[in-house]
């Protein structure tokens, strides 16, 4: 089904691997696209309840492909970029592509870095709600020392996740850091030893699957990247309450209180295919 990845199930995690070993994961388009159905084909799936992404080979992604020398970027028509670089939409017609998809997801998203990820490698994590590396990886954003602007929408997810200033210094300056840097920076949430990588990504995936309910996920996951980032908490009240009330006579909050109560875990009915709010905002509209 997909070339430029690899997709499994393993237990409650839906398992998106970048896998061009050959090319050390450089980005295609056909890569960002076949990312963003990955991550659809999870999010409609009960069964998935976390969404892990990684890679196969030595790095997760050095970046753009540019096996098209100086000309790699250029897109316009017959241009040498246009096959790596054009639209990056999905089968279902979403037209943000891969950040879109990773973005809107209503599963959390852990990223797990197996190695060094620059350039759209690195962006392209960026809407993940969890992102652990191995401490050898290596990370850059270097779009600067190429001529070209951040993006994948990076130059507003990453002074949300990291501050202004951090952003900053590592957008101008182009250079590439370590993973220690990395942590200290707010970029990662921790760093493992290679070994211990996707054992510990499944175990985040489990804990979640064990412990939350899949709709007050998705809600919550919505609720902190839309209005996290807004200036004052006026336009999430008009919001939140709403959804309290909604899911506050639900068969979900019964049994997260019931399991509390009773000392086990929980059993949650809900699902998000069906089961959603009606009043859940939806993270495309402005």
């Amino acid at each position: 089904m997909f070339q430029d990845i690899k997709y499994e199930k393993d237990g409650a995690a839906g398992v998106i691997s970048l896998h061009r070993p050959d090319a050390h994961n450089a980005y295609t388009a056909r890569m960002g696209t076949e990312l963003a159905d990955a991550i659809e084909q999870a999010n409609v799936d009960d069964e998935v309840r976390a969404i892990i992404l990684t890679a196969t080979g030595r790095h997760f992604c050095v970046g753009a492909d540019l096996s098209a020398g100086a000309d790699s970027f250029d897109t316009r028509e017959g241009g040498a970029g246009a096959k790596n670089f054009g639209d990056a939409g999905t089968k279902s017609g979403n037209s943000y592509g891969f950040t879109g998809a990773l973005y809107r997801s209503d599963k959390p998203v852990i990223t797990a870095f197996n190695g060094s990820a620059v350039g759209v490698g690195l962006t392209m994590a960026l809407p993940s709600d969890f992102m652990i590396a191995v401490d050898t990886a290596k990370f850059g954003f270097v779009f600067t020392r190429r001529g070209l602007p951040p993006e994948a929408g990076s130059a507003w997810f990453l002074p949300r996740i990291v501050g202004m200033r951090q952003a900053l210094a590592w957008c101008l300056t182009g250079r590439v850091f370590d993973a220690q840097e990395a942590l200290r920076g707010g970029l990662l949430t921790e760093i493992v030893e290679a070994d211990a990588l996707l054992p510990r990504a499944k175990e985040i995936a489990r804990e979640i699957a064990e412990n939350t309910a899949p709709v007050s996920i998705a809600v919550a996951r919505r609720l902190l990247w839309q209005f996290g980032p807004q200036d004052n908490p006026f336009d999430l009240l008009r919001h939140d309450g709403k959804l309290a009330r909604d899911l506050g006579s639900s068969d979900d909050v019964k049994e997260g209180v019931s399991a509390f109560l009773e000392k086990r875990l929980p059993d949650f009915p809900g699902r998000v295919s069906e089961d959603l709010p009606p009043s859940l905002p939806d993270l495309y509209q402005k």
